[in-house]
């Protein structure tokens, strides 16, 4: 998380603003991280909106589980939300503790409750004990953010090893199917469940083969569940970021000689930043959106997708 608010814009998401240059181009160094990455040492910082997010009232009284809300995408959820009157559980991979703490101290600086759940989305009794956990704790639930993903960059279909195969795959879908059936038993009508795809469902990129396949398995999900679900009051959709500045892109999710210029190919000419996308998320989390359903809302800076 930033350190101070050099790092990170002051402007809220709803002043008038030229999304141009909302944020500068950044040009990250050819540095790499050890897998999951850690927010406190992303360079350049990343923006989750905690000097900026404002809120409306539009999730108060609201229970939301959010996976990957340690950094990234899933902190800038979880600080919107919280910001919006929501209590947020979120879950990460232990060795994101520190990063985990930061978003828990601007969640309760918010006065909303943080749950904090580290464990292991590959392992399918975690992804049934985190749910229970998060209920237990927020005192129901109502949100399922199914964020948390896998992304390891590699030149060759042969160096896709069995291992990474089978681990994106945990993480990305497998997991997302099993907590889905976790949550369902406690979700009332008006729920809503909110799943992060990508860009690269539909423009996948020759060195994201085995992520980009779960992302557009993600979509299909979405869409067939939605349809299911919607006779009982509950609302399924996604989100598809495109090239958003995470530590999920140093921490080999990017070949390093491709960060300087990390974003630069959308027409708005930049990388997004992990607050860009919150509103998306409340948006689909809100009863605002009750009338949307199966619906992938794409925030990628202006490529087309279908």
């Amino acid at each position: 998380m930033a350190s101070d608010d050099t790092d990170t814009t002051t402007t809220d998401q709803l002043t008038f603003q030229n999304p141009v240059d909302r944020y500068p181009s950044i040009s990250p160094p050819e540095e790499t991280q050890a897998e999951p990455g850690s927010q406190r040492e992303l360079t350049p910082a990343a923006d989750l909106g905690e000097h900026s997010y404002r809120g409306t009232g539009r999730l108060v009284g609201r229970k939301a589980l959010i996976t990957g809300g340690d950094s990234g995408i899933g902190a800038a959820v979880a600080i919107a939300f919280a910001r919006e009157g929501a209590d947020v559980a979120i879950s990460y991979l232990p060795a994101e503790e520190e990063d985990a703490r930061d978003v828990e101290r601007v969640v309760t600086a918010a006065g909303r409750t943080a749950v904090l759940l580290p464990g292991d989305l590959t392992d399918a009794d975690f992804c049934a004990s985190v749910v229970d956990r998060a209920v237990e704790g927020l005192g129901g639930l109502d949100v399922l953010v199914n964020n948390a993903g896998k992304q390891i960059a590699t030149e060759s279909i042969h160096d896709i090893t069995d291992e990474q195969l089978e681990a994106t795959y945990q993480a990305n879908i497998l997991a997302m199917f099993r907590l889905t059936k976790a949550a369902l038993k406690h979700l009332p009508p008006g729920s809503a469940i909110i799943n992060t795809t990508s860009v690269q469902a539909y423009e996948p990129s020759p060195t994201l083969l085995d992520y980009a396949s779960t992302k557009a398995a993600i979509n299909n999900f979405t869409k067939g569940l939605a349809q299911q679900l919607a006779p009982q009051g509950i609302r399924v959709n996604a989100v598809a970021p495109g090239p958003i500045w995470t530590p999920l892109q140093p921490s080999h999710g990017q070949p390093a000689e491709d960060l300087p210029e990390f974003g630069q190919s959308v027409p708005l000419g930049r990388a997004g930043q992990p607050t860009e996308l919150a509103p998306a998320y409340v948006f689909l989390a809100s009863p605002e959106s009750s009338y949307v359903l199966g619906e992938t809302l794409n925030v990628n800076g202006g490529s087309p997708t279908p």
